[in-house]
């Protein structure tokens, strides 16, 4: 396995274009694809404490599920959203680039690059 794991949704057009990013860069990663892979719980914390990221930020607002499920309540919890992103993996923003124990949102793309500085 590769040292760079992208976690993405190949339909995805942010995560085509870090793709194509990192191969112009010469980065070899393996990908992840979530939506068909799925995430454990532990998984999603790990991404989010590497990152620096909350499950509310994190979370895919434009999801029908998200509005569905009413998680734009302030009283949703992390623990909540985690527990939900597991069980329905569209509602987890990507992609999330790992390079050892560090990790980024890769919003914008270039953000990427801030684990090879």
């Amino acid at each position: 396995m590769s040292e760079v794991i992208v976690y993405e949704k190949r339909t995805c057009t942010t995560c085509k274009k870090l793709a194509h990013l990192l191969d112009a860069q010469g980065i070899t990663f393996d990908r992840v694809e979530y939506h068909v892979e799925g995430l454990t719980e532990p998984l999603i914390r790990d991404l989010l404490r590497m990152s620096g990221v909350t499950a509310h930020e994190a979370l895919r607002r434009r999801e029908p599920l998200v509005k569905e499920l009413g998680l734009t309540d302030p009283g949703v919890t992390e623990d909540r959203l985690i527990s939900l992103m597991a069980e329905h993996p569209q509602l987890l923003q990507r992609p999330f680039v790992v390079r050892g124990d560090r990790a980024v949102f890769a919003r914008p793309i270039e953000k990427a690059l801030e684990l090879f500085d």
